[in-house]
């Protein structure tokens, strides 16, 4: 029998048990569009997530000062610590693993108004790297650069709400806005931007401002000094050197004032890279979870299309013998079996990735919400389960098509049917 004239006959057998064939057909289908949909939709979740948390800076450490819990260089637990502009070069010199260490100086009862209107707004300055490492994008004209860090110009760069409020909808660009009456120039304003924490507010309601600038007309209060800062925003070089560029910082820190590095409470820190991680694995736990619960979905349509075969087998015991003894040999009946057996998890595999592709398509063209980026499929869900799939089909097919072809002639002479 010829390839064609076999799955003729296969095709053929299977029309002839419709219900029976398509009820295994949608048990594999139903798997595979489990497998694809579920891990689909755990992938846009840890997406949606890392999209957010990029809005609030990519790997970043926020370095707070603190008090001290430990003794250390025989000073008291208990002590206030904070961060001084003397302390930046030492911390750059100290931490090879870290890009970037920068300072954050910030002043909540700055009086701000413009020409339209007055605000209660957070004042924040910092090195121009700022608008990189905090994800503010440029919506209109630019951020603050160095040449306004090192001649300490009044410039000043808006949140969207920020300029919203001051200005009223009208261009705010090249506008003045005035800090407790001083006249800052505003030279960009940041494009919309959505935020899921933040350990000082929403940035769309901010005003930002050279380091240089904010040093000298709004400089920190007490107990702060003249020379004193919030903050320290910290990026390592890479994900694999964030551990090593904490450990610098709290190092570099801990000898600069005197404090045991291990001292958490001296030196908290606000991880955003840990916390990534985290997630991640919080996320791909239950991508996994949910994937297996396709896979065991799958597994019970390969038991399914195995009990159709040695159904197949017994219905067609007779038909079997007749062949036999009219001369086919063994290999024959077990490709045939075989071939119907895969021939069902094929088709049914097929349907089952398409319309689960096709569900994620039509789901990703409405509005997602926030920290969902859609159902994302990927190229390892489909290969999992086009590969679990395969295994499925072989494990199933295998015993029926080895019964079918291992039946005596004689004895499947004598089989009736129902008998």
């Amino acid at each position: 029998m010829v390839l064609r004239d076999l799955i003729g006959d296969v095709l053929r057998t299977l029309w002839a048990h419709k219900l029976r064939t398509f009820l295994t057909m949608f048990g594999i289908a139903w798997g595979i569009v489990s497998i694809v949909l579920m891990v689909a939709a755990g992938e846009g979740l840890r997406k949606g997530q890392e999209d957010q948390a990029k809005n609030l800076g990519k790997d970043i450490m926020i370095v707070f000062h603190g008090r001290t819990s430990l003794q250390a260089g025989g000073q008291r637990a208990g002590r206030a610590v904070h961060w001084e502009d003397a302390d930046l070069p030492f911390i750059q010199a100290e931490s090879p693993d870290c890009e970037y260490a920068i300072p954050e100086l910030e002043q909540d009862t700055v009086r701000t108004h413009s020409a339209y209107n007055n605000a209660a707004l957070l004042v924040t300055g910092s090195f121009p790297e700022f608008g990189d490492i905090r994800s503010l994008t440029v919506g209109h004209g630019r951020f603050y650069n160095w040449d306004d860090q090192r001649e300490a110009r009044r410039v000043a760069f808006l949140g969207t709400e920020a300029a919203k409020q001051l200005f009223s909808g009208r261009d705010a660009v090249a506008q003045t806005l005035y800090l407790n009456e001083i006249p800052y120039t505003i030279v960009g304003v940041m494009a919309q931007k959505k935020q899921d924490s933040s350990y000082d507010g929403w940035d769309v309601n901010k005003i930002f401002v050279p380091f240089a600038a904010m040093r000298r007309d709004f400089p920190d209060k007490p107990p702060g000094t003249p020379f004193t800062f919030d903050q320290l925003l910290v990026t390592p070089k890479s994900l694999e050197q964030h551990e090593a560029c904490k450990h610098e910082i709290r190092h570099a820190l801990g000898r600069l004032h005197n404090f045991d590095p291990h001292d958490k409470e001296a030196c908290p820190i606000w991880d955003t890279v840990q916390e990534a991680k985290a997630f991640r694995q919080m996320t791909d736990g239950m991508k996994y979870f949910l994937g297996a619960v396709g896979v065991v979905t799958l597994f019970l349509g390969g038991l399914g299309v195995m009990n159709v075969m040695l159904v197949a087998v017994r219905e067609r015991t007779r038909e079997i013998g007749v062949r036999k003894a009219l001369g086919a040999p063994a290999h024959t009946i077990l490709r045939q079996f075989f071939i119907e057996a895969l021939l069902i998890a094929v088709i049914s595999g097929g349907c089952g990735l398409g319309v689960a592709y096709g569900i994620c398509s039509l789901v990703n063209l409405l509005p997602m919400p926030d920290f969902f980026a859609g159902l994302l499929p990927t190229w390892k869900s489909g290969l999992v389960a086009t590969g679990l799939l395969g295994t499925i089909a072989v494990l199933s097919a295998l015993y029926p098509a080895r019964r079918a072809a291992s039946i005596d002639p004689i004895e499947a002479l004598r089989y009736e049917a129902g008998g």
